[in-house]
Formats: C-alpha cells, structure tokens, sequence
C-alpha cells in the first residue's frame, strides 16, 4: 500500500471514520496510478477499493494499484460497505451532489480534505514530472518567435498547443490564453480572430505523464505599458524572495499585494497572487488573502501578480515556484523577452 493511501488511513483512524469516498478523477489517479475515464468510486478503508465501470476495466487492471471491482449497482455498493461494518463514511468536498444522495440515508457522513492535504506536498518525482512539463511549455513558447510574429491570436494558440505536443506534451493543462492590446485586461481572454495588439499578454501551459506547468508573460511596448510592467515584475520578484517555511501562504500574497497597492494599482490587482498545481491545474494551498496554509516544503505554488485597466491593457507575469527551504523558480524563461 503507498504512503498515500496510509497516511489517510491514517487520518480516518483518528477521527473514527470507517472509509473515505473518492470521486475526482485526479484524486483517484492519484492514489492509484489508474485515471478513470469515465466513473469511478474510490473507497479508502482497511482493504481499499475501486468500483470501475465496465468500459475501463481494462486500463484499471493495468494501471491500478488498489484492488478494483466492477461497478453494477450503488445497491451492491452499499451492501458491501455495510457488510464490512461501515458505518461513518467520509467524502471529498467535490463530491457530486447526485452521489452523496445515493449514501446519505445508510451512513454517517462527513466531509473531509484528507486527500487535499496528501496533495499539497509533492515528491522529487512529481516535482520532477512539472519541471519536465514547464521546460516543454517554454521551449514552445520560444519557438512562436512572438516578436516577430504576425499570426492572429488564435493561430498563436493553436501553434503554442501544437508545439507542445510536439515537444513531449500529452496536451495544454488549461485553455492557451493569447490576449493583445485592450483585451489582455480581460485575466481569462479567449484569443480572438485578430493580429495581435499592443501589448501582448500568453498564458500557458502543458501536461506531462499527467502533471501540469503554468506560465505567463507579457510583451509591452509603451512608456505607461513599462511602467505597469515594471510594478508587477517588482512584486512578482519580491514575493517569490518572501517565500519561506514556515510563515503563511496569505504572507506572501501580501507581500505582492502590498507593492501594488503603494503604487496605487490595488484594486486593479483582481485575482489572487497563485495556486498550486500538480495532477490538476488549480491545486491547494494558494497565495490568497485568506489562506492561512503554512508553507511547507515540497510545495509547489505559482506566483503571478497582474495589473488589469480596464478598456487599456493588463499585465501578468507568472513562475511555478517549487518550496524547499525557499522558494525556486521552475524553468528558465526569462521575465523580459
């Protein structure tokens, strides 16, 4: 049985729960090596278990850890747990609604961050898997030759997922971002059909063997565009030289938050300084206001501070930051291009 796997067992023994429902596609992957393609129940117990559809019952026996058995019925479900003595049953907060009903009526049930709480620290080979990742991401990057290139937004993006692929990428980790002139005051913009504006704003990333990169630049142009450029890299640098063990993770987005705010820009500053990222995307803990985390090592957090005028332009500059005793940039892409 892995670490994993253990250490929530662990959890549940002390808190006198029977068994942990997991649905989350990541968090079974995670936990088992086998991604569920089209549903899975997870139950972590004293003899964990996956009920597999019959579709993946192939790539579960290939690449489960965990004993699996085939789906027929929440009823058998239900009758097995039952037989085994389960009677207080924890679930993921993402837990469908439509599945917790199935359950609530034949067991105490709570809902708890056990697998959160695994996930947030990262071994050296998932460490290892975003750093492959981030290098695909920026080699592609580098090979749109952005400055001197004249396709429209969309063709930029398409042309970004295709060189990741290309370069060892399964696929982009989110929708490309590509965002130029008025519009790259828009944090999520959809590239329009349009050559590119000033400035020019790509948000980007990639999966490798499942885990995920995050990277942002901006290319400015004008004096006022600097000038912006220039306060978001300050907090970006300054906040990643805050990182350190032991202090809070709202520390930090305070750091950035702060720099922004003395330059008068605080309430163009709409999202939080970053999130964590690994099997998915958008991971816990994250630099916000309210995430009162403590950093620890193993980590892996982005920090991306950004300025949005509205209807004139915005600027984001954004680094995976893996945590170790402090905090170390991931990739080697410059700020400045």
């Amino acid at each position: 049985m892995n670490i994993h796997v253990n250490n929530i067992l662990s959890d549940l023994q002390k808190d006198d729960i029977h068994a942990y429902l997991l649905t989350q596609f990541t968090n079974v992957e995670y936990l088992s090596g086998y991604k569920p393609t089209s549903f899975a129940f997870c139950f972590i117990k004293e003899n964990p278990l996956i009920y597999v559809s019959s579709m993946d019952m192939e790539i579960a026996k290939n690449n489960s850890s965990i004993e699996i058995k085939e789906y027929k019925s929440f009823s058998d479900i239900i009758d097995d747990l039952k037989g085994e003595g389960i009677k207080k049953l924890a679930i993921e907060p993402t837990l469908p609604f439509s599945t917790y009903e199935k359950f609530k009526n034949d067991f105490e049930i709570s809902s708890k961050t056990y697998i959160d709480k695994q996930r947030m620290i990262k071994t050296s080979g998932e460490i290892k898997k975003i750093e492959k990742a981030t290098n695909i991401a920026q080699k592609s990057f580098l090979q749109l030759d952005i400055l001197n290139n004249r396709n429209s937004e969309k063709e930029i993006a398409f042309d970004l997922v295709r060189y990741m692929i290309e370069n060892g990428a399964s696929k982009e980790s989110f929708d490309t971002i590509v965002a130029s002139g008025p519009s790259s005051s828009l944090p999520h913009a959809v590239p329009q059909d349009k050559k590119l504006d000033q400035p020019i704003l790509i948000d980007w990333g990639c999966i490798y063997e499942g885990y995920c990169s995050d990277n942002t630049r901006t290319i400015v142009y004008t004096e006022k565009q600097q000038e912006i450029w220039d306060i978001v890299a300050e907090a970006h640098d300054k906040a990643i030289n805050a990182i350190k063990l032991g202090i809070k993770c709202c520390e930090v987005d305070k750091v950035a938050r702060d720099i922004i705010t003395e330059y008068g820009y605080g309430d163009k500053f709409i999202h939080s300084t970053g999130h964590s990222l690994g099997l998915d995307i958008h991971e816990s803990p994250g630099f916000s206001t309210k995430d009162n985390t403590i950093i620890d090592k193993g980590m892996v957090i982005t920090v991306e501070p950004g300025i949005y005028l509205e209807g004139e332009f915005g600027v984001r500059l954004e680094d995976t930051v893996a945590i170790s005793n402090r905090g170390r940039i991931i990739g080697n892409l410059p700020l400045k291009l």
